[in-house]
C-alpha cells in the first residue's frame, strides 16, 4: 500500500482552492485566512480557509484537489464548508418518538405505537369459560390487549410520589394534616391504593389529581384557620361624664331580737350649772336610768320613755333671768 506523501503540485494549488472557495461563498468575504492542508491521501490534497461568515464560528472552507500520474496540472475534486476543531454543532439527530417527554404531548397530538413498551404486558384472553371470563373482566378489570406491567406501576408510584403531589412538596411540609384522614380523598384499588388516592376538593390546589396518602394541603376537612389579628388598633374606650349610674344601696339587716346584746348600765354625772344662768335644769331620776339599763329587750337605738311629770316639765318654757333695778 502506497503511503501518502506531500505533492508539490498539489501543495502549491492554493490560489485555485481559494478561487473554488470564493466561488461557492455567498459573499466572497466569507472566505478567511488561509489555514493550511490535508494529505489525504497519495495524490490527493485538501485546503483549508477559515469562515467569516456569520453563524458559522469554527467552520471551514475544504477544498480537495488532485492530479493524475505524472500530471502537472491540479483538478478539483470537490468543495465544501465543513466543521472544524472548534464550529458549534448541532444535537445528534434523535428520532421524533424517542425525543418526547412527558408533558410534550398537547391538544391534538398522538404519539406513535409501541409494541415493545416495558411498562405493559398483555393484558386478558379469553378461555371460554363464561365464569372465568366474567372475573377477568368484572372483577380485574383485564378486558384490554395490554395492562400495566410491575415495572409500569413501580415507575409511576416513584414519579408521584417524587412529585408535586407527594409529602415533599411545599404544601404538602406547611400543611397541618395528611390526605389519609381527609374527607374528600378518594382511594384507589389494587396496589397503588395502599400508597396514593383521589383528591375530590374544589378548594384544593391537588383537585382531580392523585396525592399520596401523607401528602396535604391547606383545604384539610378536618383543620381550621387561626383568626388572624386585626390590621387596625383597638379604639379608645368612650366615657359618657354626663350619665350618672344609680347604684342601689345595701339594707343593713336587723339582729334578731334574741341575739341582742344587754345594754350596758349608764352613769349619768350631774352637769353644772353655769354661774350666770338661772334657768332650771330637769333632773334624771336615777331609777330611771338605772331602769333603762336593766331592760335588755328594748333596741338600743329607740329613746327612754321619762315620767309624765318630768317630760311636761322639760317642755316648759325656761324663765327668763329676773334683774333687780339698782339702789
Amino acid at each position: 500500500m502506497a503511503v501518502a506523501t506531500k505533492d508539490a503540485v498539489l501543495g502549491n494549488a492554493v490560489d485555485l482552492a481559494r478561487e473554488v472557495a470564493i466561488g461557492i461563498a455567498e459573499d466572497p468575504a466569507d472566505v478567511g485566512e488561509y489555514l493550511g492542508l490535508v494529505v489525504e491521501g497519495e495524490r490527493l490534497v485538501s485546503h483549508r480557509f477559515a469562515c467569516a461568515a456569520k453563524g458559522y464560528p469554527g467552520w471551514e472552507w475544504t477544498v480537495t484537489v488532485t492530479r493524475v500520474p505524472r500530471g502537472r496540472t491540479p483538478t478539483v475534486c470537490e468543495a465544501e464548508l465543513l466543521p472544524g476543531d472548534d464550529a458549534i454543532l448541532a444535537a445528534t439527530w434523535v428520532p421524533w418518538s424517542e425525543r418526547l417527554r412527558p408533558g410534550d404531548i398537547g391538544p391534538g397530538d398522538v404519539l406513535p405505537f409501541r409494541a415493545d413498551d416495558p411498562r405493559l404486558e398483555p393484558g386478558w384472553t379469553p378461555t371460554g369459560d363464561d365464569e372465568t371470563d366474567s372475573v377477568a373482566i368484572d372483577e380485574l378489570a383485564l378486558a384490554r390487549a395490554r395492562v400495566l406491567s410491575p415495572q409500569g406501576r413501580d415507575e409511576a408510584a416513584d414519579r408521584w410520589y417524587r412529585g408535586a403531589h407527594g409529602p415533599t412538596s411545599a404544601g404538602s411540609l406547611a400543611s397541618a394534616a395528611a390526605c389519609t384522614s381527609c374527607g374528600f380523598l378518594v382511594p384507589l384499588q389494587g396496589a397503588l391504593g395502599t400508597v396514593f388516592g383521589v383528591c375530590a376538593n374544589a378548594w384544593s390546589p391537588d383537585d382531580g389529581k392523585v396525592v399520596s396518602l401523607d401528602h396535604g394541603c391547606g383545604a384539610h376537612s378536618e383543620t381550621d384557620a387561626e383568626p388572624p389579628p386585626s390590621d387596625w388598633p383597638a379604639p379608645d374606650p368612650v366615657i359618657d361624664e354626663n350619665r350618672v349610674e344609680v347604684v342601689p344601696r345595701a339594707t343593713p339587716a336587723e339582729p334578731a331580737a334574741d341575739a341582742a346584746e344587754p345594754v350596758a348600765e349608764v352613769t349619768v354625772e350631774p352637769v353644772a350649772e353655769p354661774a350666770a344662768a338661772d334657768a332650771t335644769a330637769v333632773p334624771v331620776a336615777e331609777d330611771t336610768v338605772d331602769a333603762v339599763a336593766d331592760d335588755s329587750t328594748a333596741p338600743a337605738d329607740e329613746p327612754v320613755d321619762a315620767p309624765a311629770d318630768e317630760v311636761a316639765a322639760a317642755e316648759e318654757p325656761a324663765a327668763e333671768p329676773r334683774t333687780d333695778p339698782e339702789p
